[in-house]
């Protein structure tokens, strides 16, 4: 699951970069790819639980790192304490993803520096959105 989707087509102006998307769902994994398909200038990585997603976070540097808040025996607030140190220094962006609504763990991981919360499913106009502007952002 730690390898590359390979993605083609057109992106709109600015939408480029490397998405993690840390996501232990099957369908979600699959409508994220889908959404991204047919972009050339993004490369999409995706994770299948907390400990993978952290190190492919370490090790790849991605812009946007997409985070499902429920991983199994892990949270998306474990996952952002592991990354905090880079999240601070501007390495990447976070944004987490539940299907729940606004809880205290979503409020403690924002407060660790998550930059966006987006309820499932996520839509494809705030995706790009998000992507350009990590993309455009200076990287640490």
């Amino acid at each position: 699951m730690n390898e590359p989707v390979p993605l083609g087509g057109d992106a709109p102006e600015g939408v480029r970069g490397t998405v993690l998307a840390i996501e232990d769902d099957p369908i979600s994994q699959a409508l994220l790819a889908g959404l991204l398909e047919g972009l050339p200038g993004v490369r999409l990585l995706q994770a299948g639980g907390a400990d993978e997603g952290i190190r492919m976070a370490r090790e790849q540097s991605p812009d946007l790192v997409l985070l499902d808040m429920k991983l199994g025996p892990a949270s998306g607030l474990d996952v952002v304490r592991a990354l905090s140190e880079r999240i601070a220094s501007g390495r990447f962006d976070v944004v987490l993803l539940t299907g729940d609504t606004l809880s205290m763990e979503v409020l403690k991981a924002m407060s660790l520096g998550a930059r966006e919360y987006w309820p499932k499913p996520v839509r494809l106009p705030r995706l790009l959105a998000a992507l350009a502007r990590a993309a455009a952002r200076p990287r640490a």
